[in-house]
Order: structure tokens, then sequence, then C-alpha cells
């Protein structure tokens, strides 16, 4: 459920004239981002969602802090090692943000774990689900797990001592790891096992009327001795340790920027260690040696109980226990496109798609399917930022490649943990014949757009498009929120041609009619919109999943301050202090959390709006999307298309069962429910009903 994102420079201080509100209009980046993690976790607590469904939730929230130790807590501990003292909009040194993230993150793992034991496990052992440890199995049991543990688990397990001849091992990021304590005559020494990340965390047993789940780590644990025979094992412990995972790529040119991803890839296996958790049990003496060899201080320490990585409780949730679990979704099929010929129907309208509502297959994927086989179709132009480890976007781009067409395809190569995975397609691509392209060096490609070029049936050469704001990414589609408008208007896809041609070409120029481009036309004209509601009366709702431009925010402000009315829907990190007096009485926040992942960029400027004040696009309100990435907003213009925006928007502020609310002392609290109204609940009934219209 997580959506990758990357430190950047939104949360230094503001350069303009001094504000009358100062610093203090600007909340906190990294606080906004752990508060979007408790509100997951919130999920976690709520019990009248399915018990799977919140073990899921628990798991999430552990997926969710791993990247954020990897990325803005490395970030900032890098920061703190170069003697960086610039404050942040809070007026915090690197230092002092760090030290107020760790206390925050303590008081959300123990909550998290408070909701396990007290809650989640005891309603699982009432379902017949046990997470059991190894001496509360019955003999039978052991006797059991000592063959799997033979056939299974034995055979790729490695150990490693430590001693002068033995110096400490590598410790790779986010793995989980045994230490063990052995004793030869009275002489303690300590080695190491990897849990193996390619086994499934929880090893089943199927006893009466009930599932036993059994970490692998304990089974691992009870059999340590047939990893070091002949020697006595006086305990073992877990821990795990997170590392750096952030990078930069600088100063490579285009030709050598594969080979600087590549390398970068590497040396984040390397990176420094910013967090070891270790269990409870842990003697002083070999948590100080563990902090010595990993250079890690007290703070970075965190003590847990067992297990320790509780994202393997996706295992738990993935269970087949339907009664347990909100049933799974079926998207429904875009039949707005035609049974038949895509083209021919956006020959005469544009059409909206709204996953995970709308299928993605019978959608996106069908058009460039469609594209790839159709003789008429001379060209392809699509960027993939991140796809499916088993794409068929991509097989389909091979295929038209190798059918003679010409294929376009700007890969997103610093597309952060999907690097390997884009690499790898990028050379498929380039052995069948596509155009591999990989953007600018210092700008990530970050637009979700595709051109296809035919001659249709009276001759006549043709652009047709797709605009998104999420991936080409069938699996994620499944719960990622995302919309895309598919287009056969001239003008828009000869500006959609423009951005292909600036891209491959390396140019920072370009002349858009009506696609607004980042870092080109984009800022820009979104401040020209907000501009253009400041005035009593005036309208702006928009969805996001971050809000911490600077010049944004305070457009906004200036907007409330003049009169108009501004709903924010915004997922994740808002830096905006609504309901200010005198600066954002106007302005409400809220953000939706919910089984499916609410990633579309919506805008709404006026009740009446003109000609582009619809827009919908892969750009969120940050300084990285706005001024450092190439993104792409297209206006949404038929009456049609926007009364659908216009229901995705009102329904998700009509929200009372997902929705949170964000007060102006930057704290979030759920919005008390009354009328019931699940925006996601309603979106489904929606889908159902065209499905049934169909």
């Amino acid at each position: 459920m997580t959506e990758h994102t990357s430190a950047g420079s939104d949360d230094q201080r503001p350069s303009a004239e001094p504000h009358p509100f100062g610093d203090e209009r600007f909340l906190d980046r990294q606080a906004s981002e752990l508060a979007y993690h408790a509100r997951v976790l919130a999920k976690a607590r709520d019990a009248e969602r399915p018990l799977l469904d919140r073990v899921r939730f628990a798991a999430i929230f552990t997926d969710l802090t791993d990247e954020f130790f990897r990325v803005r807590v490395a970030g900032l501990k890098e920061q703190r090692r170069a003697g960086i003292r610039q404050t942040s909009r809070t007026g915090k040194t690197p230092a002092q943000q760090i030290q107020v993230l760790h206390e925050r993150f303590r008081d959300l793992v123990k909550e998290q774990r408070r909701i396990l034991d007290d809650e989640l496990l005891p309603e699982l052992a009432s379902y017949g689900i046990r997470i059991v440890a190894w001496e509360h199995l019955e003999e039978a049991e052991h006797r059991e797990l000592d063959e799997i543990f033979d056939r299974e688990i034995y055979p790729v397990l490695t150990p490693l001592a430590v001693g002068p001849a033995h110096p400490f091992p590598f410790i790779s990021d986010l793995s989980l790891s045994i230490g063990v304590i052995l004793d030869d005559d009275g002489v303690s020494s300590f080695a190491r096992v990897k849990v193996p990340q390619l086994l499934e965390r929880f090893v089943q047993l199927e006893r009466e009327n009930e599932r036993v789940m059994i970490p692998i780590e304990e089974v691992i644990g009870a059999h340590l001795g047939r990893l070091f025979p002949g020697r006595r094992v006086d305990s073992w412990h877990t821990f795990r340790v997170t590392r750096n995972a952030d990078y930069e790529v600088e100063d490579v040119d285009v030709a050598d920027l594969l080979d600087a991803v590549a390398n970068e890839i590497i040396g984040r296996r390397f990176g420094r260690v910013v967090r070891l958790q270790l269990d409870d049990n842990v003697p002083e003496h070999i948590a100080q040696e563990l902090m010595d060899a990993l250079e890690v201080t007290r703070d970075d320490v965190y003590v847990q109980p067992r297990p320790l990585a509780l994202n393997a409780l996706s295992e738990v949730a993935g269970l087949d226990r339907p009664e347990l679990s909100t049933p799974r979704w079926t998207p429904v099929d875009v039949l707005e496109l035609g049974r038949d010929d895509i083209f021919a129907t956006l020959r005469q309208r544009e059409v909206l798609v709204h996953h995970p509502y709308d299928a993605f297959a019978s959608s996106t994927l069908r058009f460039v399917d469609q594209a790839a086989k159709d003789p008429r179709v001379l060209a392809i132009k699509q960027t993939l930022y991140r796809t499916s480890g088993d794409s068929p976007i991509v097989k389909a781009l091979i295929r038209a490649a190798e059918s003679g067409k010409q294929v376009v395809a700007l890969v997103e190569l610093k597309a952060r943990f999907d690097e390997e995975a884009n690499i790898a397609w990028a050379e498929q691509l380039e052995e069948a014949g596509v155009h591999v392209v990989y953007g600018f060096v210092e700008l990530k490609t970050h637009t979700k757009t595709l051109l296809i070029v035919r001659r249709d049936e009276d001759g006549v050469l043709r652009r047709y498009g797709h605009i998104a704001t999420g991936n080409y990414n069938p699996a994620t589609a499944k719960f990622y929120e995302d919309v895309g408008l598919f287009t056969g208007d001239g003008s828009l896809t000869r500006d959609l041609g423009q951005l292909f041609n600036m891209l491959t070409g390396h140019s920072r120029t370009a002349d858009f009619e009506r696609l607004l481009v980042a870092p080109v036309t984009l800022l820009d004209r979104k401040l020209e919109l907000i501009r253009s509601q400041a005035h009593p009366g005036g309208r702006i709702v928009v969805k996001v999943n971050n809000l911490s431009h600077n010049g944004i925010i305070d457009a906004l402000y200036e907007a409330s301050q003049a009169g108009a009315e501004i709903d924010l829907i915004v997922r994740t990190i808002c830096c905006l202090r609504p309901g200010v007096p005198g600066l954002s009485e106007n302005i409400r926040v809220r953000s939706i959390v919910g089984d499916f992942l609410e990633h579309s960029r919506i805008y709404r400027f006026g009740e009446a709006p003109a000609p582009g004040a619809y827009l919908i696009g892969s750009a969120d309100w940050m300084t990285r999307n706005l001024e450092n990435r190439v993104e792409a907003v297209a206006p949404v213009d038929e009456a049609q298309l926007r009364e659908r925006l216009d229901d995705v928007l009102d329904s998700c502020l009509k929200d009372d069962v997902l929705a949170w609310q964000l007060g102006p002392d930057g704290t979030w609290s759920k919005i008390p429910t009354e009328a019931s109204f699940n925006v996601q609940t309603y979106l489904r009934a929606q889908a159902e009903r065209r499905r049934r219209l169909a």
C-alpha cells in the first residue's frame, strides 16, 4: 500500500519576504508523514473492520516505517553528519528533528505491539489462528517441525562465527538475523545466522480445528545445535538492521546513467545503518557489541518483543479465511472504450477511467495491446516509472517493436526501489528493438503518459493519448485508486508529442497548448488557477497525495483570506495549517485511509469552471513534483467526465467512515461517523451499477 516518496527541499525555510504568520504557518513535513503512519495503524485498531484486514494494516504500518527510516531518517542523519545546522520550517536542526522523530516513532511501535498483543492475537486465537513460540508447542508438533527443518530450512542456512579470524559479517538491509551466544568451556563467543528472506516467515501446522503459525526464527533457534555441532548454544536472540537507501545520481552523462544507477543500487546495500532493532532478551553486552560493529548509537536502537519485522503479518492476513476479510473486489470492464475499436471511440469522445473500480486490463492494457497488434499503428511512445514484475505492458511494447512499429519507452531508472526491475526491463526492450530513453539525469520522469500514432482508415495520420495519475502497473492498479484520461483530442495529443520530443531530445522548452508540464509550465499555471479563485465565492477542491510546496501553500492562504472556500483531500503529507483565523479559516483538510490506496491527483477550480479548470495528472503539490521532476497534468473539459470527477471529489468530502480531518495545531482526528458514508464502498456500488447497465 505504500507509495514511495523521496527526500526533498520542501521542508526548508522559505526565502520570501517575512510573512505575518512566519514559519508557524507551515507544519513539519516529517511529522506529517509519521501522522499518516498513525492513521494507517489506527485501521489495525478499528474493531469494526474484518479481523484479517486489521492484521494487514498492522503489517503495512511496518512497511511504511521501514521506508521512513531508509529515506527520511537516513537523509536527516546525512545532513547532521555533514554539519548542516539549517533549520526546518518548525525551527529544528536535523539533529533535533531526528530526536523528535525517534520519540514519536517509539510511541507508535509501542502502540502497534499493544494492538497485536491485546487485540489481534487473542481474536485470531478465537478463530483458530494461533501464532505460537516453540516452547508452547506439543511434542508431536516438535517432531513434525524437526522434519520440516531438515527438509526445507537447514539446507539454506549459513552460520557465521565472529572472532579473531572471522570479522563481524556484513548485515544486509532489512534482513532478520539470529545472534547466537556460544559457550566453549566457559569462553563465550558470538555467531550470526541470517533468516532466509526467500522462505515464508511462518511455518504452518494444522492442529485440531486450528492453524498454528510458528515464526521461522523460532524453528531455527530450536535447531541451532545442528548448525554448531560440538559447541554449546547458550542462548539466541533476534536483531534487524535498517540501512540508508537514499541516493542521488549526479554529474554523469545520460549515456552513463544506467551504469551509474546500477552502481548506486550496489552501494545502497552497504549504506550506513540508521536503525538497529533488538528483541527484548538481548543481553546488554551483546547489544553493545552489535552497536559497536554496526556503528550506531543508543538512540538508533529499538528494543521490541519477538517477533521483529511485523510486516510478516501479511502472511497471516493472506490466509484463506474469507469470513474474516473484506470480500475481494472484481473491477468492472470499461465498456465506454467500445467493444471492438478503441480508436474509433476516441475519435468521437474522450473516456475517463477510475481504477481499481474500472479494470486496468480492459482499459489501459487493452489500449496498448490493441496498438501493438494494429497494422495501422505506426508508433507507440510510453513512459514507464513503475510496472509489474511480469509486465504485460512491456511485453506488448516488445511485440510492437518486433512487428516493425517505432516504439519509444522512457524508462525512469531512478524510480526508488524499482531501479533493478527497470534496468532489467530496459535491457529487454532494447534487445527487442525498442528505442529506450532514460530521460534527464537531474530530473526524474514521473509523468504517466502514452502516445499512439496511427494512420486511420480514411488515410489521415492521427495521434491518440493516455494521461494518468497512476503507473502502468497492472498489479498495483488492483488496489491503488487512480484516474486516467483516454483522448483523441488533436491539441492535447500534439502536446503529448511535444512532451515526448522534449524527453527524447533532452530539450528544456516546448510550446504546450493544453497540457501542463513540469518543470516548464505546471507551477505557474497552478498558481494562476489558485489566484483566479481568490475572491468571495471562489472555490477550490483538490485531491493529492502530498502538499508541501511553500508557494502553493501561501497562494492557498491568500485565496482563503480573499474569501475562497477550499477543500483539500490529502492522503499523506500536509504542511498547510487549516482553520487558522486570519490565515486559513476557509480551508479544510481531510485524509481518506481505506482498503484502496488513495493515489489520484484531481484539481477543480471554481463552481462553474471554464475549460482547463478540471485537471488530472501525475503531480503532487511538492517542490520535487513541481520543480524537480517531469510531470504532466491534463485538462478534463467534457461535461460528462467532469461530472464523474465531481462525483469522486464530492464523495470524498462526504465520507465519514474513512476520513480524518486536520486541525490548526497539526493533529489529525477521525471524523465522527454519523451517516456511515464510505467513499470506497460508494464508488464500488457505482461501478457495480455500470456493470449491470452494460
